[in-house]
C-alpha cells in the first residue's frame, strides 16, 4: 500500500506541476512559499489539495468504523472507486475534480490500518517510518532487536520504488496510469475481504 501511495503521488506530483495528492507535509512548505512569495495560485492549488486530501481520512476512517477496523476491504474499496473517479474525471477533461478525488483516496487510504480510530500504519508520509528506524538503528546499536529498524525502511522503500513506478508509467501513458493503481488496490480489496471471511 505504500508502493501504491508512492505510485500516485509521483502522477500527481507530475500532473500539477510540482504538488502532491498524498504528501501534505510537501504542500504545507509549498502553502508558505506561496503566502511568502504572493503566489495565489500555489495558495489555492494546496489549500485544495490538503482539504480534499482531509476529507478523503474521514470518509476512510468512517468507512472503516462502520464496517470494523479489522475489516480492510471497504476502505480499500471505497479507495479504489475515489481513483477510478479520479482517473475518469481527467479522462473527460474534469482535471481539478480529478485531482481532488485522487487526493481524497489517497487520504482514505491512511485508514486501511486504522486501530481504535488511529493510524497504525502511515501509508503516504514516511518521516515518521524513517525516525522509527533511525530510533530503531540506535537501539539495536546498543544491545536492542537487531533487525526491528527494517520494516521502517521497508515501508519507505515501498513508496520510494512506488514513485518511480508512477513517475515512469505517467510519462509513458499519462493519467491514464491511474487505472493502475485502481487494479492493485481492487485487488488488495479481494485479498483482504477473503483474509477476512477465513478469520
Amino acid at each position: 500500500m505504500s508502493g501504491v501511495a508512492g505510485y500516485v503521488d509521483a502522477i500527481g506530483f507530475l500532473k500539477l506541476g510540482g504538488f502532491f495528492v498524498s504528501f501534505m507535509s510537501g504542500n504545507s512548505t509549498r502553502l508558505g512559499v506561496g503566502l511568502a512569495t504572493l503566489n495565489w495560485t500555489a495558495v489555492a492549488t494546496v489549500l485544495t489539495l490538503v482539504s480534499s486530501f482531509v476529507a478523503g481520512v474521514v470518509l476512510g476512517a468512517l468507512t472503516a468504523r462502520g464496517f470494523g477496523e479489522t475489516r480492510r476491504s471497504p476502505v480499500l474499496v471505497l479507495e479504489a472507486g475515489l481513483l477510478a473517479s479520479g482517473a475518469t474525471l481527467m479522462a473527460l477533461g474534469f482535471h481539478t475534480a480529478g485531482v481532488t478525488a485522487v487526493a481524497m483516496a489517497m487520504g482514505a487510504e491512511n485508514a486501511v490500518f486504522q486501530r481504535n480510530g488511529d493510524v497504525a500504519v502511515g501509508l503516504t508520509y514516511m518521516t515518521g517510518a524513517l525516525v522509527k528506524a533511525g530510533q530503531r538503528i540506535a537501539g539495536a546499536l546498543v544491545g536492542g532487536e537487531p533487525s526491528d529498524w527494517l520494516r521502517y525502511v521497508l515501508l519507505w522503500a515501498g513508496l520510494a520504488c512506488g514513485g518511480a513506478m508512477g513517475a515512469l508509467t505517467y510519462l509513458t501513458i499519462g493519467a491514464t496510469a491511474l487505472w493502475v493503481a485502481v487494479a492493485v488496490v481492487l485487488g488488495g480489496a479481494i485479498w483482504a475481504e477473503r483474509r477476512w471471511r477465513s478469520v
